[in-house]
């Protein structure tokens, strides 16, 4: 009797010098084997299943082929007994479509296509009897042919798919997700299920910008960013029914493709936001806090909501400098900008509608950018502010107060609001000096100075408009605010410009006599000194203070005698005009 084939299982045959060794009564039997088995290989029996080789399975296969599943697959059709094609999707340049267990395709085919992966290869050999049986179809397939078809699958779905999502990365601190409504800003790579891109924002250098629920989108797509945060990465799947369906999207996405979107949300408002302020530091003891009119100077860094950044005030190591609330800055910083501390330091996170809009800035800020400032008060004051000073210590006995042509000496340290050391006497080892009133220092100082007793302290403020203004200098920056520490160490009073000496009262009536010291009616250089430091000791005149006291009343006595015989004599003085008496002592 003849053993049964079992399909894919191959027949072996016996080595003739195996049948010359066997006993005679398994002679008959092996020949009649051997005879079999030449028959069953000049007349192959049919195929009684469909015969499937997977000769290209992808390495992830995170869906198989099942019942009722809809699918995309190209395909090449061929007769398995001479390899002629009878048909091709790659011919017709379009992908077949069909649903998968239903009969909506030959017995064999439903079978074949059983268990397939997205982008998985197969052989599917196919009896007649699965196929087109006896009779064939349109005169393509004979009776009784045996089909083979070598598959690609380039898309499974089901109608009753989800859109499937996967998030990649979500950021530590998500202070907002995305919601309906919202305005959102992402970049993403579209591909289909193969793998094949289609589109790309990267590639334009531009974020794809849209409201989310209101139509602007595909539908998986609307529901797939939701929930999202800045920052946050995602796989979004949309099958085809929720994406472009029967008819697909240009020449880069078919008809029936699912999508599948990676995606990295950039940005979201919504357009009824408002201002969000932070406050990150406040210093102890704010007294004062900014008001419309007001002159701020402040440093910031600027920042996108994922983290990019897009200028930096620190980077050119500068502040930013600006009226409060009079429209030189966008409105969203014109209104976070109130009610701001010396020092203090705020987080300001801008919606576009309050800042630079659908229009951005180019190659700066894109259009519908949210901003994020993170800024430092520097300083800031009125132009109608005082100088503003504050005693921190006065000495019990004050015999004497600094006044305008008083020479002084103080010590120092000049700062900026934020603390900044600028100068110092300290640097110098010694007090400075200068005499009051003759221009010598800015305005903001020379007033802070006034009034002042030996060994008096003082805290002074000093607005730019008693200071250095708008163009700073040295190690001022322009329109700073300048902090003083000050002592008075010593004061001498002065007297007033244009005068070496003045009487303290009312000088002698008889110049000369008072003068003549001996009595022998002339002055020499030495008895004019003499009469000039009496009245000095005496507390009846002054010298001026800060010149050299030898050379002042050596230009006196020069300026008296006129004949220039070393000796002033009393006609000298009488020939004076009033004027000049008053000048010169």
């Amino acid at each position: 009797s003849a053993l049964p084939l079992i399909p894919g299982v191959l027949t072996h045959r016996l080595p003739a010098r195996i049948v010359t060794t066997l006993p005679m009564d398994l002679t008959i039997f092996t020949l009649v084997f051997c005879l079999h088995d030449v028959f069953v290989n000049c007349n192959p029996a049919p195929f009684v299943d469909v015969v499937v080789d997977r000769y290209e399975i992808p390495t992830v296969c995170p869906r198989e082929v099942e019942t009722e599943d809809f699918i995309r697959y190209h395909f090449n059709g061929t007769f398995y007994a001479d390899g002629k094609k009878f048909d091709s999707s790659h011919d017709r340049g379009k992908a077949f479509i069909s649903q998968v267990g239903l009969g909506r395709l030959i017995t064999g085919m439903d079978r074949g296509l059983q268990g397939m992966c997205v982008n998985e290869q197969r052989r599917i050999t196919i009896p007649p009897h699965l196929a087109y049986g006896s009779i064939g179809t349109g005169g393509v397939v004979p009776p009784d042919a045996v089909l083979v078809y070598d598959v690609l699958l380039l898309d499974i779905w089901n109608t009753e798919d989800k859109v499937q999502i996967r998030t990649l990365h979500k950021p530590t601190s998500c202070h907002r997700s995305t919601a309906a409504s919202d305005f959102v800003r992402y970049h993403y790579n579209g591909t289909l299920l193969t793998g094949a891109a289609f589109d790309s924002s990267y590639s334009r250098n531009a974020t794809y910008d849209t409201y989310l629920g209101q139509g602007d989108l595909i539908k998986g797509m609307d529901e797939g960013l939701l929930g999202m945060c800045v920052g946050e990465r995602r796989i979004i799947i949309v099958p085809p029914f929720l994406a472009y369906g029967e008819t697909g999207h240009g020449t880069e996405i078919p008809p029936q493709a699912s999508l599948v979107f990676e995606v990295l949300l950039v940005d979201v408002f919504n357009p009824t936001d408002d201002l969000i302020v932070e406050v990150k530091e406040v210093p102890e003891g704010c007294t004062r806090r900014t008001a419309t009119g007001d002159y701020i100077r402040y440093h910031y860094n600027g920042t996108f909501q994922d983290g990019t950044a897009f200028d930096s005030s620190y980077k050119r190591n500068s502040t930013y400098n600006t009226y409060i609330d009079m429209g030189y800055v966008i409105r969203g910083m014109d209104k976070a900008l109130q009610g701001l501390c010396t020092g203090e330091k705020r987080r300001i996170i801008i919606p576009p509608h309050m800042a630079y809009g659908e229009a951005g800035v180019d190659h700066l800020i894109p259009g519908s950018a949210v901003l994020v400032f993170d800024i430092q008060v520097i300083d800031f004051h009125n132009p109608k502010d005082p100088v503003d000073i504050k005693v921190t210590h006065k000495p019990q006995d004050c015999k004497g107060t600094s006044e305008a042509d008083d020479l002084i000496q103080y010590r120092y340290n000049c700062s900026l609001m934020d603390g900044t050391l600028l100068y110092s006497s300290d640097h110098y080892d010694t007090p400075s000096i200068t005499t009051l009133g003759a221009d010598k220092v800015i305005p903001g100082l020379e007033e802070g100075l006034g009034g002042m007793c030996v060994g008096e302290k003082r805290e002074v403020v000093v607005p730019p408009h008693w200071g250095h203004g708008e163009n700073g200098a040295g190690e001022v920056p322009s329109s700073a605010v300048l902090f003083f520490e000050l002592e008075l160490v010593e004061l001498n009073k002065g007297v007033p410009d244009g005068y070496m000496f003045v009487w303290l009262g009312d000088g002698p009536d008889l110049l000369f006599p008072a003068m003549d010291l001996n009595g022998d009616k002339e002055v020499p250089r030495e008895e004019f000194t003499a009469f000039i430091m009496r009245q000095v000791e005496e507390g009846k005149g002054r010298l001026r203070p800060g010149v050299d006291a030898d050379s002042i009343i050596q230009d006196m006595f020069n300026n008296q005698d006129h004949n220039k015989d070393g000796k002033i004599v009393e006609n000298e003085v009488e020939e004076e005009p009033e004027q000049a008496k008053r000048d010169e002592l």
